[in-house]
């Protein structure tokens, strides 16, 4: 599954569906999709996501099984373009959407 995440002030954030999923309930949303976050409760989505990364980034890296495996591309990195764009749906006041 892939989840777009849309806002009127910042270009659609593309995701694999459960990076989007993981990243919605951290922000303390249900992993229903589609859905949408009213431009006022978008500032308190923000911060509880941000705090659930700092804390995800305070954890010890899970252990390294097998070294020819790709890289892992840690949530935190993920959920960059996610924040950018709740960031510019704080400051012009618009709604969230995902589908």
């Amino acid at each position: 599954m892939i989840v777009t995440f849309t806002t009127k002030t910042y270009p659609d954030i593309i995701m694999f569906g459960n990076v989007a999923q993981t990243l919605l309930k951290m922000m303390g949303h249900s992993t229903r999709v589609p859905g949408a976050i009213l431009a006022a409760d978008v500032p308190a989505a923000l911060a509880r996501l941000k705090l659930a990364i700092d804390t995800a980034k305070a954890l010890p890296p899970a252990p390294d099984d097998d070294e020819e495996e790709e890289p892992v591309v840690s949530i935190a990195h993920r959920a960059l373009p996610l924040i950018e764009l709740l960031d510019a749906a704080v400051k012009a006041d618009a709604n969230v959407m995902w589908k």
